[in-house]
């Protein structure tokens, strides 16, 4: 086996792991704990943007993606279309797909909503009286219950894929 292969297989493994696990873990008891917090939720967002996790977590994701193009490349022999309809060419491929899925809504619904989210919120914080503060937060709930909804989905997809790719060679 090249070490190419060792390297590509190391990435999409351990980087899969770490954005489908934060994600699960993230929708599972992350959002839900904030929600309970209240006000002091807002915190712990700040706290999780201040450590650059919306940019941290895209790149992740795309590594572990291309990682995995370049793996599923290399043993299908080019993307043969006779080994991508074999069972465990389709388990690849569907986890792939649900990986890409996941990806878009990742980055094309959630991180700007909780980026839009973060922006409001400090704004708010900035606000010198109270009514300004409240007409500020007004479209935060939305905001929060359509990141939650997103990031729920990218956690049942990323679940999906990564389920598919531990048992596709076995199919």
């Amino acid at each position: 086996m090249s070490i190419e292969i060792v390297i590509a297989r190391l990435l999409h493994v351990v980087l899969g792991v770490f954005w489908a696990g934060t994600m699960i873990f993230t929708a599972l008891f992350l959002v839900p704990a904030m929600a309970e917090a209240g006000p002091d939720g807002a915190k712990v967002m700040a706290g999780i943007q201040r450590r650059r996790f919306m940019d941290v977590m895209p790149v992740v994701a795309l590594v572990t993606i291309v990682s995995g193009l370049w793996l599923f490349w290399r043993i299908s022999g080019g993307f043969d279309p006779a080994w991508s309809r074999s069972r465990m060419g389709m388990a690849y491929g569907i986890g792939a797909v649900l990986a890409f899925v996941a990806f878009g809504i990742g980055v094309g619904i959630m991180r700007p909503t909780m980026m839009r989210i973060g922006s409001i919120v400090g704004q708010a914080a900035q606000a010198t009286d109270s009514a300004q503060r409240d007409t500020l937060m007004a479209p935060v709930p939305a905001l929060r219950r359509r990141s939650a909804s997103a990031g729920r989905a990218v956690a049942l997809l990323l679940a999906l894929a990564t389920a598919l790719m531990g048992i596709a060679r076995y199919l």
